[in-house]
């Protein structure tokens, strides 16, 4: 049994790849991924999102503000409202990306540190998306206190001391599809250098198909060539990893009920 750790399932093509989100759910069992994460982007689709899934209780969902949605401030506590459906897992997708979005970088900051107090108050963990902007999220992490709900680094591609450092505060390290780019040397190293017990496997889907997959939407199926070549690269057998990367989902998203 895997778990797809962050996907999102409302961005998946209904109209062309998939019948609908039962089509979905089973290609991805099929792959023996029992689990899924949907992760929100934006607060306004959030409802449309938990309408989505609401059929399928193997399907946990989050609520958050992406770094590069931000039109507008955080409505905290509309966030605080959402978060504390029964469904939601996490606080997040929140966090800073300085490589895409360099211009508001103060209003990155301040959603980020907005998102980091509502995930303290329902006491759920986060889910940080980072680019360019390490110093910038470990020290906001530290200042607003998130080693009292910990996290993930999602579809890491930061370097080993970010990913020490995130772990002294609580937090998993999840990987994607990126890992199995043959350009993804350092990443690759990274990872192998990361204990198993502190480590997710994800898709991101739509984005980020893996190899063999790369050209193609991404979906949570694929998050069994994730977890093999995350295996391969970690000397273990796929067995281990299926089952501590499980483990450790559900060790951190304690109210995701199996």
């Amino acid at each position: 049994m895997l778990v797809d750790s962050h996907c999102h399932l409302d961005g998946l093509d209904y109209k062309n790849r998939h019948k609908d989100l039962a089509d979905v759910v089973s290609k991805a069992a099929q792959q023996g991924i029992n689990y899924l994460l949907s992760v929100c982007v934006e607060l306004k689709k959030y409802p449309a999102m938990a309408q989505l899934i609401a059929p399928f209780p193997q399907i946990f969902s989050s609520v958050g503000m992406h770094p590069l949605y931000q039109d507008e401030a955080v409505d905290s506590a509309l966030l605080l409202e959402y978060a504390q459906h029964k469904n939601v897992v996490a606080v997040g997708e929140t966090g800073l990306d300085f490589f895409y979005s360099p211009d508001n970088k103060a209003q990155q900051e301040a959603s980020f540190r907005a998102q980091v107090r509502v995930a303290k108050l329902v006491n759920k963990p986060l889910i940080v998306h980072t680019r360019d902007a390490r110093e910038e999220t470990l020290t906001i992490l530290r200042e607003e206190g998130a080693e009292q709900v910990g996290g993930v680094l999602h579809c890491f591609t930061e370097s080993l001391e970010m990913a020490q450092a995130a772990m002294e505060m609580g937090f998993y390290i999840s990987v994607s599809g990126i890992v199995t780019f043959k350009n993804a040397k350092a990443l690759q190293a990274v990872i192998k250098a990361i204990p198993l017990n502190r480590l997710l496997v994800e898709t991101d889907s739509p984005y980020l198909a893996p190899v063999p997959h790369r050209g193609q939407e991404n979906e949570p199926a694929y998050t069994r060539d994730v977890a093999q070549f995350v295996a391969d690269l970690k000397g273990v057998s796929f067995a281990e990893l299926e089952k501590t990367t499980t483990e450790n989902f559900f060790n951190l998203f304690t109210q995701a009920k199996k």
